[in-house]
């Protein structure tokens, strides 16, 4: 009999940082090392990944990691990973490690696996299988223990129209149902949607409507981590006489990759480069950024890509997902265009882009593998608790469905459920740009601050030989007053800030930290009455 620990350290209450951990006797298998996208509130903050403190200090202990699929929210955090354990293993299948390799993840550190061949680590053994989604060769992983199989689906879909790198093996995941599941993590983001994803995210009808009825150039925005979409605009252009052109090295390199591999199929005479750019027949692909949404079509609507223009003929598609948090950024792009007559289309409401298992796909996979406890997991807690919901029609009972937090601690022994109670405390790791050291919540207040109320350096040069004051002081402010506006307000902080100075020069000795700390507090104050607002204050006082 096993001892079995099943916890997330990312992907529990949040879309993205997917992180889940099984420990097996000891043994850690990681499910998935993703990041998370910031948003506007966390100023300046590119993405957050978990800390990853814990892999750190029980490496000896990792076997490796196991990602499902070529989405940064689930291989997004590998190379911070690989940084705080440099010897780690990562193991994917073939589209999934090729992307890895484009985003410069260290090949020595990657393991190139098969779906439906077993990996074996001793008396636990790992087995991927197909599953239907919007990047090619993603799977669901099935860990076997001795007491019964540990199954983490990934995200996916059912439909088996899909085929090819797409395609989904029902057949197995029904046999591994029959042998046995001890506990089912299941992805839950989609879990109140309705029905089955299935066939909502066909969309080749409605790209090639958008190609037939347009009368000059397309514009394709698309995200290129889903390379099903990507392949359904390249399937509409067919014999419609319009080449498409790629922007963006890494939408071309994507789909290079893919073209080599044979994951797409793409005419040589349907690609078109940057001498069909102003064609009036051409279709122009081009690549967004969950990072930075709608900076591409922003860059082209302002005049300054340094390719395309905007032609009041042009019609510009949005084949990409719609997120809450870039929902204003949507608006005001959809705003804009209006008023420069552009025309533009967005997907119906009624079409998918991101595949995730809405209800009736979740309950079939319950319902082929039953799992003696359910975990749902890849999602905010409310979609959880729709999850959890679903398994209780089937039938579940509550005991026997498991909604935790990141950091809870699921611990079975001998096949039972050990209610004690542990937690591993997880933190976030926010970055920003190229960095891989966390900026903290200090900074990501100090920048809150300067966003609300901007900030006052004032600077001053004293003699280092008679102590006396030489400049200033100097007054500047960013995001707090306009300084031709307020003169009165410049005079008075001049005023105090002398005064604060001439009483900390005595006997030829200067007190630069009392200088410092007693501007900060009367300046505080004198701008709290005048202003209501407290922005930050920086007193820079030098001996020349």
């Amino acid at each position: 009999m096993s001892k079995i620990k099943i916890f997330g350290l990312g992907g529990l209450d949040e879309n993205g940082k997917n992180t889940y951990v099984v420990d097996v006797d000891s043994k850690l298998f990681i499910l998935d090392a993703g990041l998370k996208y910031a948003t506007d509130s966390n100023f300046g903050i590119d993405y957050i990944i978990p800390d990853y403190s814990f892999f750190k200090e029980n490496s000896d202990r990792i076997e490796g990691v196991f990602i499902t699929h070529a989405h940064p929210e689930s291989y997004g955090g590998i190379a911070d990973l690989i940084n705080n354990v440099p010897d780690i293993k990562i193991y994917a299948t073939k589209y999934t490690y090729n992307t890895l390799i484009l985003d410069g993840i260290n090949p020595d550190n990657l393991i190139m696996i098969e779906a439906h061949k077993k990996i074996n680590f001793g008396d636990v053994s790992v087995f991927p299988i197909n599953v239907n989604h919007s990047v090619p060769d993603s799977v669901m992983y099935v860990i076997n223990t001795k007491d019964g199989a540990i199954v983490y689906t990934g995200d996916f879909i059912i439909d088996p129209s899909m085929m090819g790198a797409y395609h989904m093996d029902l057949g197995k995941i029904a046999y591994v149902g029959k042998q046995g599941v001890l506990a089912l993590l299941c992805e839950s983001s989609f879990s109140e949607n309705k029905g089955h994803t299935s066939p909502t995210h066909h969309l080749s009808s409605f790209f090639k409507n958008i190609i037939n009825k347009a009368q000059g150039r397309i514009i394709f925005s698309a995200l290129h981590v889903h390379l099903y979409t990507i392949e359904g605009i390249f399937n509409a252009a067919r014999d419609s006489h319009r080449k498409v052109v790629v922007m963006g090295k890494k939408l071309q390199n994507i789909i290079h990759m893919a073209v080599k591999e044979g994951y797409i199929n793409i005419p040589d005479d349907l690609i078109g480069d940057l001498s069909n750019i102003h064609d009036s027949n051409a279709i122009l692909l081009i690549c967004d950024d969950r990072a930075k949404p709608y900076n591409a079509i922003e860059k082209i609507m302002s005049g300054n890509d340094k390719y395309i223009k905007l032609n009041n003929t042009d019609t510009i598609c949005f084949a990409e997902p719609k997120y809450d948090e870039n929902e204003k950024a949507f608006v005001k792009i959809q705003n804009e265009l209006a008023i420069l007559g552009i025309n533009e289309t967005e997907m119906p409401k009624e079409k998918c882009i991101s595949l995730h298992a809405s209800s009736e796909d979740i309950m079939i996979m319950i319902d082929l593998l039953k799992p003696k406890y359910f975990i749902p997991v890849k999602a905010e807690y409310r979609f959880m608790v729709g999850a959890a919901d679903l398994a209780s029609n089937l039938g579940y009972k509550p005991e026997n469905i498991l909604l935790k937090q990141n950091g809870d601690v699921i611990s079975i022994e001998d096949k039972e459920l050990k209610d004690d109670f542990e937690h591993i405390s997880v933190e976030d790791v926010l970055i920003d740009g190229s960095s891989s050291e966390d900026v903290g919540d200090l900074v990501i207040k100090d920048r809150e601050m300067l966003s609300e109320n901007g900030i006052v350096p004032i600077s001053a040069t004293v003699s280092i030989k008679d102590k006396h004051l030489l400049v200033g002081p100097e007054i500047t402010t960013r995001g707090f007053i306009y300084v031709k506006d307020s003169k009165e307000m410049i005079d008075e902080i001049k005023r105090i800030s002398l005064e604060v100075i001439n009483n900390n020069i005595n006997n030829n000795y200067v007190d630069f930290n009392s200088i410092k700390t007693e501007i900060r507090e009367r300046l505080s104050k004198y701008f709290y009455v005048e202003t209501e607002c407290k922005p930050m204050i920086i007193a820079v006082i030098q001996e020349v």
